[in-house]
């Protein structure tokens, strides 16, 4: 059955939100099993240290550039069709959101995507923190915190649509599969050096692969269906907000970012389950909780603002070199470096001396 006979059979709608469930099992299972982390890998190298967290890290990013670079050569996606690429994009809503995302995912012990996939095992810490995300990127977007995202978004914009950076640099056509190319030799040395395992290999290139299929999905959507369909992939900013929007609003109507957080959930579910790995966990005390639900309204208002969570941005945009998606993402590692250097590693000094 192609995409023209499901269309027909369910419409447009519930074949959007069904591309959706399909992503996100994949980036679910592959997510949990690799446990790939923004977070970990900027704490770990913000400590001197390119471990197995940097090394998985790597190995996700290479592997979506690789796929999506070498979809788009192949003609099965185009990068300027997507939402992403096809709007303004903001340099300043980069740069601030990107910090804020950065300092926000270090206080809440995870960036979005994380949290929705510890979530997802019986993590009742990432079950409060992301709800609290979703609210205030919801309030970012159209609650009483648009007005300050608008304003700081519009300080510096890209002009009518977001910067290409391979079209900006004049570089040929697969100058960005042979980036990713690079990346992935880096991140496979670095698997090595780590003794990474062969699970952890694959299941790290599962959640790079889950973003190429997310991509493909959406454009072979917009391809055959007769309303216009956002051709987008993995992030967990909006689809959160709108995930959230459709249970509460009865007017709301399924979409791809509706079936992508429940895929999610359940590919993270069933992979914790049969792995013998769900297990209930809650706060351990006020001030990490504190910390937590302060850390998760940053990533909530610095998402929206800089465009995209710590996946939407950075493996997501990046994999179609996104200019804001790339700047958004150097901020947030600055922004979780800095908060770890002021929050965690001084408090982990004196004990080491």
């Amino acid at each position: 059955m192609d995409i023209v006979e499901i269309v027909e059979r369910i419409g447009e709608g519930p074949t959007a939100a069904l591309f959706g469930v399909l992503t996100g099992l994949v980036f679910g299972v592959a997510a949990q099993r690799s446990n790939f982390c923004l977070r970990a890998a900027t704490v770990e190298f913000a400590r001197g240290k390119m471990g197995q967290k940097v090394a998985v890290w790597f190995l996700t990013f290479s592997t979506a550039l690789v796929w999506v670079q070498g979809a788009q050569l192949l003609g099965l996606f185009r990068a300027g069709d997507s939402r992403m690429m096809s709007v303004p994009g903001s340099w300043s809503g980069a740069m601030i959101g990107g910090l804020l995302f950065g300092a926000g995912m270090v206080m809440a012990r995870g960036c979005s995507g994380r949290l929705l996939v510890l979530a997802s095992t019986g993590n009742l810490r990432s079950v409060v923190s992301g709800l609290i995300f979703a609210v205030t990127a919801q309030m970012s977007l159209k609650g009483i915190l648009a007005p300050w995202r608008d304003r700081l978004a519009a300080l510096w914009v890209t002009g009518s649509e977001n910067v290409n950076l391979i079209n900006a640099l004049h570089l040929p056509e697969w100058a960005g599969l042979a980036v990713g190319l690079v990346f992935a030799v880096l991140g496979l040395v670095l698997a090595r050096r780590n003794r990474i395992g062969a699970k952890t290999l694959i299941f790290a290139s599962g959640v790079g692969f889950a973003v190429a299929v997310g991509w493909v999905l959406t454009f072979s959507l917009s391809q055959v269906a007769f309303e216009p369909v956002p051709v987008t992939s993995v992030t967990f900013s909006g689809p959160s907000a709108n995930t959230l929007m459709f249970f509460l609003d009865r007017n709301a109507v399924l979409e791809f970012d509706v079936g992508l957080v429940p895929g999610v959930v359940i590919g993270a579910f069933l992979s914790s389950l049969l792995a013998g790995q769900f297990a209930w966990q809650a706060f351990d005390s006020v001030p990490v909780m504190r910390r937590s639900m302060i850390g998760a309204v940053l990533m909530g208002f610095g998402a929206m603002l800089a465009g995209g969570c710590a996946i939407g941005n950075g493996v997501t945009g990046g994999s179609v070199f996104a200019g804001t998606a790339w700047l958004a993402l150097f901020c947030m590692w600055i922004g979780a470096m800095a908060t770890d250097y002021l929050l965690d590693q001084r408090v982990l000094r004196p004990q080491a001396a």
